[in-house]
């Protein structure tokens, strides 16, 4: 069994590919990054150390390399004779994946099972994403073997949950994680032929847990990356120590959770233990994250459908002023780390666009929307206080 994972940074090592190897897949990693894929190429191991309980070193062996930048018909020649496809690149850089497995779906003998593909992004439905780029990339280049094409794959969403924080100066190839993971796949589109990924949990209702990892996890974090950098704080751990930041992550998973279980149907008692559960993991001193780290990203992180504007929209939809989503925003609009590409773009936009502007432009709310008054409100405010 073959298994093409692209992006081979932390999450990609760390994470995916050491299940896909420990589920007994020969592993190609694929990655633009030369230096990275030239590490890789001359190693024979790598090792995925764990911190937290019952954490244990892992041993990744095995595994191949390819520069998908230098020569991208080998990443097309793997991905024609693959069982499985995965990315941990990011949502935004999906569309530059497309095109291989495009060329790959083209040049496939319709005499192999289908080809699974996954997207482990962080982002709802990534792999619809993923889908809709190759599809389109189809369209263009082969129109009339488009829909054979894609009847080779099977394009499956999932939800994947493993902090996995900025690396240690040195630490090469090794990648420190959580002990806690999660990846949920969406047995459905399979049709009982799902691959053997005994890491892995499929569902047949993926939707409550791609949210709650979202909507729990990572507005959580991002909540914490915020207040933490206002109040000073480098690590995440840290921050979360400060009483005024664990009140205010405290105050945005409860709404969240309301929105979670009336959604959902998720028990009350049994999210609030998931939430306990997340706090204690990002209090994880061992665990070296920084608030600069986790809060990059500022722009897509308030966007439409994102961890703090997906979550509030939904709760005002249904009647409800989700404040401190809103004061979470706000709090994220003072995020100023220069080194930081979309951090610089935020505040420039701040300086430039009306608060109704940033509201409708960046967040994506529009004036009809029920949460447009109050988000725009604290967008002023933010901006009057510059």
């Amino acid at each position: 069994m073959k298994a093409v994972h692209c992006g081979a940074g932390n999450i990609g090592r760390g994470f995916v590919g050491l299940l896909l190897h420990e589920a007994g897949y020969d592993v190609v990693f694929s990655d633009v990054n030369a230096e990275l894929i030239g590490q890789l190429t001359a190693a024979d191991s790598y090792t995925v150390h764990e911190v937290g309980e019952g954490a244990r070193d892992h041993e990744v062996t095995g595994f191949r390399a390819i520069d998908s930048s230098a020569s991208p018909q080998s990443l097309v020649d793997e991905i024609t004779s693959a069982d499985l496809v995965t990315t941990a690149v990011g949502p935004t850089v999906l569309r530059f994946i497309a095109p291989a497995i495009a060329q790959g779906l083209l040049a496939r003998s319709d005499d192999v099972a289908p080809l699974g593909v996954m997207a482990c992004e962080n982002a709802i439905n990534a792999t619809d994403i993923l889908r809709a780029e190759v599809e389109r990339v189809l369209s263009e280049i082969a129109p009339g073997d488009a829909l054979a094409a894609l009847g080779r794959a099977v394009f499956a969403n999932t939800a994947v949950d493993r902090i996995v924080p900025g690396q240690a100066s040195g630490a090469g190839l090794d990648v420190t994680v959580e002990s806690y993971y999660e990846w949920a796949i969406d047995r459905t589109p399979f049709g009982g032929a799902e691959p053997s990924i005994p890491g892995a949990t499929f569902v047949d209702d993926l939707a409550p847990y791609i949210e709650r990892k979202l909507f729990t996890v990572n507005t959580g974090h991002a909540t914490i990356a915020y207040y933490g950098f206002v109040a000073g704080a480098s690590a995440i751990s840290d921050a979360l120590a400060r009483p005024e930041v664990e009140a205010a992550v405290r105050s945005v998973l409860m709404e969240t959770k309301q929105l979670l279980v009336e959604k959902h149907g998720l028990d009350s008692a049994a999210q609030q233990a998931y939430i306990e559960k997340i706090l204690v993991r990002f209090a994880n001193p061992h665990l070296p994250d920084t608030v600069d780290r986790v809060g990059r990203q500022p722009l897509r992180k308030l966007s439409r459908h994102e961890r703090f504007i997906g979550p509030a929209a939904e709760l005002a939809e249904r009647g409800y002023t989700p404040a401190a989503l809103i004061d979470a925003v706000a709090t994220a609009l003072r995020f100023d780390v220069p080194e930081d590409e979309q951090s610089v773009e935020l505040q420039q936009k701040l300086d430039a666009l009306s608060a109704a502007q940033f509201t409708s432009e960046v967040c994506g709310i529009e004036r009809s929307h029920p949460l447009f008054a109050p988000l725009a409100a604290a967008i002023e405010a933010q901006q009057t206080e510059r």
